[in-house]
């Protein structure tokens, strides 16, 4: 008896030894949800519209994106149609929800950056919204609701998985800061592809840099501008889902060449799926979720407590907005950057505003891994952020009005995502990322 109990002993302590050694298995679920408005609301991203209403929808505003789920780690990578990432207070609302309703801590939510989506800052207070723009207000509310929903199913839906990445330099987007002979670009567009295990399509992630600023202001209908017209086209060719995560698009314009706007996004669309379909997708051999959230403060070149200077604003946009946009800056620029290292060989780069390309592009050539994606306005936005030579340019994008952050902000996050890059390859103790 004595001798059977210590062979049932030993057998259940090797089969506890083979289940800690096995490896975590790779997963993958994918959701979306409508977030188009359905009431008249004040539209983001051209001051010279003020507090106008919008008029109707030319197509639905969509939030689309994957869970990728890797023994008990969870990460959301979310793309939204809209011109920004969810506000501060709404990331704080979303994580702690989609942590408690499904297990996924780590987020990344970035805007396209259309201008034709709605404005998202209006709160319910006298001055700030209320009673004024109450649609805005309420739909302010309800967008974190919906992407909590779509991370939860996608979470919901995670299966077995393989992925697959590939770039490809296209010259479809132009400087439009610089006045500089040579003037940088990030025309690297690249596509993940994620199957299921036996290799059916589950989703195409894209990555690219340019404004979605095809529509004319004087239009005031709610539409994703060209990364919707480049999402049907993929979705349509590959019949799977994709969604979009705009790049560092701050000083990055379309360079449409006589296309329309459905025109242009549909010529993307086609070199997406040229890419999807020349790439194999593997199962990971190490897979693995590493996450750092990092938070600044710096200061402003802009005094926001003075009375002039917000006077000035409120006439440039309108006073409801601006009174959010004070408050949130007044204390400094609080930009946040989320750095992933997926399977150990892509890293994936989210800042919280609108990164001008040198800064993607330096960041790219000094981290040491063979692919890694900038994605802009993630997890909120906190204005444009200039490289210091640019803002030495001045102009749009360059100036104080529109990027109040202090110079050189940009540059200390960038190298602060290669020290998380490069501490979560083992080449740096952990306590050096800060």
């Amino acid at each position: 008896m004595k001798r059977i109990l210590s062979l049932l002993v030993v057998s259940l302590l090797l089969g506890l030894s083979v289940s800690a050694d096995e490896p975590a298995g790779f997963k993958v679920g994918f959701a979306k949800r409508d977030i188009t408005p359905q009431a008249a609301l004040p539209m983001w991203g051209y001051g010279d519209r003020h507090g106008n209403l919008s008029q109707g929808v030319m197509d639905p505003v969509l939030a689309k994106g994957i869970v990728i789920e890797i023994g008990k780690d969870r990460l959301a990578i979310v793309g939204i149609d809209i011109g920004r990432g969810p506000t501060q207070a709404m990331m704080e609302k979303i994580r702690k929800e989609v942590a408690e309703k499904a297990g996924v801590e780590h987020v990344m939510i970035s805007g396209s950056h259309s201008h034709h989506g709605p404005v998202i800052e209006l709160t319910d207070e006298e001055g700030f919204g209320k009673g004024k723009f109450d649609d805005a207000v309420a739909y302010s509310k309800r967008l974190p609701e919906l992407l909590i929903e779509a991370i939860v199913e996608a979470k919901d839906n995670v299966q077995p998985a393989r992925m697959g990445i590939e770039t490809k330099n296209i010259e479809m987007n132009r400087n439009r800061h610089t006045k500089q002979a040579e003037k940088p670009v990030d025309p690297m567009l690249a596509v993940i592809r994620f199957d299921s295990a036996d290799g059916k399509p589950l989703a195409i992630l894209v990555n690219y840099a340019a404004h979605p600023t095809s529509i004319p202001s004087s239009v005031l209908k709610f539409s994703p501008d060209y990364p919707g017209a480049m999402q049907n086209r993929v979705e349509s060719a590959l019949h799977t889902n994709c969604f979009f995560m705009q790049g560092a698009a701050g000083d990055m314009s379309t360079n449409r060449g006589g296309l329309d706007v459905k025109g242009y996004g549909e010529a993307i669309g086609d070199q997406v799926v040229s890419l999807a379909q020349s790439i194999e997708t593997k199962v990971p051999e190490h897979p693995s979720i590493k996450v750092k959230v990092n938070r600044f403060k710096f200061g402003s070149r802009i005094d926001f407590a003075n009375p002039l200077v917000v006077t000035g604003f409120k006439s440039a946009f309108f006073p409801e907005l601006v009174a959010n946009f004070v408050r949130e800056m007044q204390e400094g620029i609080q930009p946040e950057l989320t750095t992933v290292l997926l399977n150990g060989n892509l890293a994936l780069v989210g800042g919280s505003g609108e990164f001008f390309c040198n800064h993607s592009n330096r960041l790219k050539k000094r981290a040491y891994v063979p692919h890694t994606l900038f994605f802009g306005y993630c997890n909120g936005h906190h204005m444009y952020f200039p490289t210091i030579e640019a803002a030495s340019e001045g102009g749009y994008g360059g100036d104080p009005p529109v990027s109040p952050v202090q110079i050189g902000a940009g540059e200390i996050m960038m190298d602060q995502a290669l020290i998380n890059i490069y501490t979560m390859l083992g080449k740096f103790p952990p306590q050096t990322a800060k």
